[in-house]
C-alpha cells in the first residue's frame, strides 16, 4: 500500500513502543541477574529458561504467559521479576504442554504474592485446556515476610496443591523434577503429581530444614541426609528416580512425553496454514499511537488472518463492531472486534468508533451464539471506550442489549480469547472478553490502555471528588495549585492505564508486539483443542 504522511508517523512511534517492549522483556528475562546466573551455573544447576530451552522441542515456539508479572511491585523487597517464575506453553516430544519452573536467581525462587497467582494462572489454562504440565522445581518455599499476602486465603499457596488434587482426577498428567531446594508446604507440590523425579546434591525436598529441625525437635541433621536425592529414591520412596544432573533429569522427562496416548480432540476445524497476504508489519502504520484518532479495524484484521480473507457479518448493521470469521495460522476462527472510524447509519446517525451502540451489541451477541452453534473459537480486539449513554441511547435501551452481548459472550462455551490493542475502558471492557470473562489467553498490545475511563475523564473527576473534600475541610485552593494536583492525578492514573501494570498483576497475560498474535492465537487454539465443548445455553436473553 501506499504509504503516506500519518502513516509513517504512526509507524515511528509504534516501533519505539516495540523497541521499548522488547529492551523491558531482555531485562525481565535476566531474571536476579547475571551474577545470579552465574552462581547457578557455578553449582552446576542450569536456570529456568535454560531448563525450559533444554526440555522443549527444538525448533518450536514456546509462548510465555506472565512475562511481565510484578513488574515494578515489591520494590522494599528488591523486585521479584516475573513473578519469580517461567511459566508458558510448550512442546515436548511434538506435545503440547504447560511449563512452570521456578526462578531461583529470583529471591532463591521463593513465592511473593505474585508468584502464586502466576502459578494458579499456569494451573488454570492446563485445566482449562487439559493439558499436561511440568513442574520444574527450584525454590525457597514462601517469602516469609509476606506471608499473610501469600498463605491463608482462597487464591493464596495452597490453592496449587487442591489444584493438583483435582487435576489429577480430571486425568490431566502432572511430571515433576525437584532441581533445587523444595521446602514446606511446597513439597506436596511434586509429590502430588503423577511422577517426580530429584536431581542428586542440588535437589532436597523436606517439611521443615535442618535449621526448623533443630529448633522444633532438637535432632541435628544436615539437608541431605535430611531429603536429599539418595534420601528420597532410596529409603523413603517419597520420589521416583534420581538423576546426575539437570540435563539427564529433563532427557528422562522428554522420553516419558514420548510414550504418551493421545488425548481426545474438541474437533476445531483447521486448513494448511497461510500467512497473510497483507504486510503484517503494515499494522505499525494503520494503528495510531495517540488513542484518539480513528482507523479502520477491517485493515487490522486482513494483516492479521490468513490470506487476508475475512467474511464479515451484517457488514451494513451494527457497524461499530465488526464481526465475522477468518482463519489464523489454519485454524478457523470467529471475530469479534471495535471498529474505531466514526461510522453513518441507514437513518442517518453518525456513530463514534470505539463505542458500542445498541444495534452493534446485538449484532455481536447474534454472532457469538453462531460460532458457539458451530464450534468455532472466538477472538476479542479491544478498542472500546464504553456502551453509548444519553437519553437516546437509554431510550433505545442500551442497558438491554448490552446485557444480551455480555450473557452471550459470558455463557459462550468455545475457547475466547482477547487482544487488547488500544482502549479497554469501563463495561466495554466486560463486553469484549475483559479478564472476568474466562478468555482462554489474554493478551496486550503496547498500544494497550486498561481502566474503568479514560485518563483524561478520571483525572478530572477526580481532581473535583479532592478540590470538593478540601473545601469541605475549609481548605480552598489557588488555580496553580489546582493544575499541579491535576498534573499529580493524571499522571498516577497514566501510570495505571499501561499494559505493564495491567501484566505485572496478571490482568493481562503479557504484552506482545502485534507480529506475534498470531502465534499465541495459534497456540491457544490448539491448546483449546486438547479440552472438550460444553453444550452452549445462554439461559434468559433481553429481547
Amino acid at each position: 500500500m501506499a504509504h503516506d504522511l500519518e502513516f509513517n508517523r504512526n509507524e515511528d512511534q509504534f516501533k519505539q513502543l516495540v523497541q521499548q517492549l522488547q529492551a523491558k522483556a531482555k531485562k525481565t528475562k535476566l531474571g536476579g541477574g547475571e551474577k545470579k546466573v552465574d552462581e547457578q551455573h557455578q553449582k552446576g544447576k542450569l536456570t529456568a529458561r535454560e531448563r525450559i530451552a533444554y526440555l522443549t522441542d527444538n525448533g518450536a515456539s514456546f509462548v510465555e504467559f506472565g512475562l511481565f508479572a510484578g513488574e515494578g511491585m515489591y520494590k522494599e523487597q528488591g523486585g521479584c521479576p516475573s513473578g519469580g517464575v517461567v511459566t508458558g506453553l510448550g512442546y515436548v516430544k511434538g506435545r503440547l504442554c504447560v511449563i512452570v519452573a521456578n526462578d531461583a536467581t529470583v529471591k532463591a525462587g521463593a513465592w511473593f504474592p505474585i508468584t502464586a497467582k502466576k502459578n494458579l494462572r499456569a494451573q488454570e489454562i492446563a485445566m482449562e485446556n487439559h493439558l499436561p504440565i511440568v513442574y520444574l522445581v527450584d525454590s525457597a518455599g514462601v517469602f516469609l515476610p509476606m506471608q499473610d499476602e501469600i498463605f491463608p486465603d482462597k487464591e493464596h499457596f495452597g490453592r496449587q496443591f487442591r489444584n493438583n488434587a483435582k487435576m489429577s482426577a480430571m486425568g490431566i498428567i502432572q511430571i515433576a523434577a525437584i532441581m533445587g531446594s523444595c521446602v514446606a508446604g511446597g513439597a506436596y507440590l511434586p509429590i502430588m503429581s503423577d511422577e517426580a523425579m530429584i536431581v542428586d546434591k542440588t535437589g532436597s525436598i523436606f517439611l521443615a530444614g535442618s535449621y526448623l529441625v533443630k529448633a522444633a525437635i532438637g535432632e541435628d541433621i544436615d539437608n541431605e541426609t535430611l531429603g536429599g536425592a539418595t534420601t528420597h529414591c532410596e529409603i523413603s520412596g517419597v520420589t521416583d528416580n534420581k538423576f546426575p544432573n539437570d540435563q539427564a533429569c529433563l532427557d528422562y522427562i522428554r522420553s516419558l512425553f514420548d510414550k504418551f496416548g493421545e488425548s481426545d480432540r474438541a474437533g476445531f476445524d483447521r486448513a494448511t496454514p497461510a500467512m497473510p497476504k497483507e504486510d503484517p508489519k503494515e499494522i505499525y502504520g494503520l494503528m495510531p499511537v495517540d488513542r484518539v484518532k480513528p482507523y479502520d479495524v477491517i485493515e487490522i484484521i486482513r494483516r492479521i488472518v490468513d490470506e487476508s480473507v475475512f467474511d464479515e457479518y451484517k457488514a451494513l448493521y451494527g457497524k461499530t463492531i465488526v464481526c465475522g470469521t477468518a482463519r489464523i495460522d489454519g485454524w478457523a476462527i470467529g471475530i469479534v472486534a471495535n471498529q474505531r472510524k466514526v461510522v453513518k447509519t441507514k437513518k442517518g446517525e453518525m456513530q463514534m468508533g470505539g463505542v458500542i451502540y445498541s444495534d452493534s451489541a446485538d449484532k455481536a451477541a447474534r454472532f457469538i451464539m453462531n460460532c458457539n452453534q458451530r464450534k468455532i473459537p472466538l477472538l476479542f480486539l479491544q478498542d472500546v471506550s464504553g456502551f453509548m449513554v444519553g437519553s437516546k441511547a437509554e431510550h433505545g435501551g442500551i442497558i438491554k442489549d448490552g446485557a444480551k452481548m455480555v450473557n452471550a459472550m459470558a455463557n459462550s462455551t468455545v475457547p475466547k480469547f482477547t487482544i487488547i490493542t488500544g482502549n479497554s475502558y469501563g463495561a466495554g471492557n466486560y463486553a469484549m472478553c475483559g479478564k472476568a470473562y474466562d478468555p482462554r489467553l489474554i493478551y496486550a498490545w503496547p498500544t494497550a490502555q486498561i481502566a474503568v475511563m479514560s485518563g483524561a475523564s478520571a483525572a478530572k473527576t477526580l481532581l473535583q471528588i479532592r478540590v470538593n473534600t478540601l473545601k469541605a475541610q475549609g481548605k480552598e485552593i489557588t488555580k496553580e495549585e489546582e493544575q499541579n494536583l491535576l498534573k499529580e492525578i493524571t499522571d498516577r492514573y497514566n501510570e495505571q492505564l499501561s499494559p505493564y501494570y495491567a501484566a505485572s498483576r496478571i490482568w493481562v497475560d503479557g504484552v506482545i508486539d502485534p507480529l506475534e498474535t498470531r502465534t499465541v492465537i495459534s497456540a491457544g487454539i490448539e491448546a483449546a483443542n486438547h479440552g472438550k465443548v460444553e453444550r452452549f445455553n445462554v439461559g434468559v436473553i433481553q429481547t
